[in-house]
């Protein structure tokens, strides 16, 4: 009899921490993660995805207005279950941030999802895609890429060139690279072994990945949605409409 092994990924954490200072003033009074789009919060949107990923549960971190976060996971039904990774006191960036949640995340592979970071699906999920191709005995992160032309909401001049195996490197300086990434991508804990017990940017252990030949990538489909400003958001309520017709 052949043995089918279950590939899906648990677990998750949707970074939710940030001030939003970029999405002035919508943020004033309203965290980020709670901005409308298309009258869907931008964390519900994670969730959803999450959710048809068969995510059971997902850590949430929250620092700013970060009452009014809790508050709106905890109220979400079903799955994923939301777990806050309090982070009111000290703002610890997203690799501090992962790092201090990581006895909620467990000893195995998770899903990570930036709430400013969204996308409108091609013919098959992104995190399907992500998890078909997590191999864990040769990486340390992989992450979802876009087309950094095809895309919304991005001024950017790409992060990362891509080898044929799906290995990463950063892009050269004064140069462009052609995929940036998504805002998504599956982690393995021992990404963070040694790390340091304060605030750090995770492309601090993205390099360290890289330097081991451990960071690797893959394409997404569809179309990435980067929802950081206001004229952001509105960039991305007529892309999803126009998708929809």
């Amino acid at each position: 009899m052949t043995m089918v092994h279950d590939r899906r990924i648990r677990r998750a954490m949707v970074l939710a921490a940030g001030m939003g200072k970029r999405m002035r003033p919508l943020t004033a009074t309203t965290p980020k993660p709670l901005i409308p789009v298309c009258g869907e919060a931008l964390i519900d949107r994670a969730f959803d995805k999450l959710e048809a990923a068969g995510v059971e549960t997902c850590v949430v971190n929250v620092h700013y207005l970060a009452d009014l976060v809790e508050v709106h996971v905890a109220r979400r039904p079903g799955l994923p279950r939301a777990v806050v990774s309090d982070e009111r006191g000290v703002l610890l960036d997203t690799g501090g941030g992962i790092a201090r949640a990581l006895p909620l995340l467990g000893e195995e592979p998770f899903f990570l999802l930036n709430s400013d970071s969204s996308w409108i699906e091609g013919v098959r999920p992104n995190l399907d895609h992500l998890v078909d191709a997590w191999n864990a005995d040769e990486m340390d992160a992989l992450l979802l890429l876009s087309e950094y032309v095809e895309s919304v909401g991005y001024g950017g001049k790409g992060d990362f060139v891509i080898d044929p195996t799906g290995r990463l490197e950063r892009r050269a300086e004064r140069t462009i690279a052609p995929f940036a990434y998504a805002g998504a991508a599956i982690l393995h804990p021992r990404l963070f072994e040694g790390c340091p017990p304060d605030a750090f940017s995770l492309n601090r252990l993205f390099d360290v990945a890289i330097a081991a030949g451990r960071l690797y990538g893959v394409q997404m489909e569809g179309l990435w949605l980067h929802v950081g400003t206001p004229e952001a958001v509105d960039e991305a309520e007529r892309a999803i409409r126009t998708s929809a017709r």
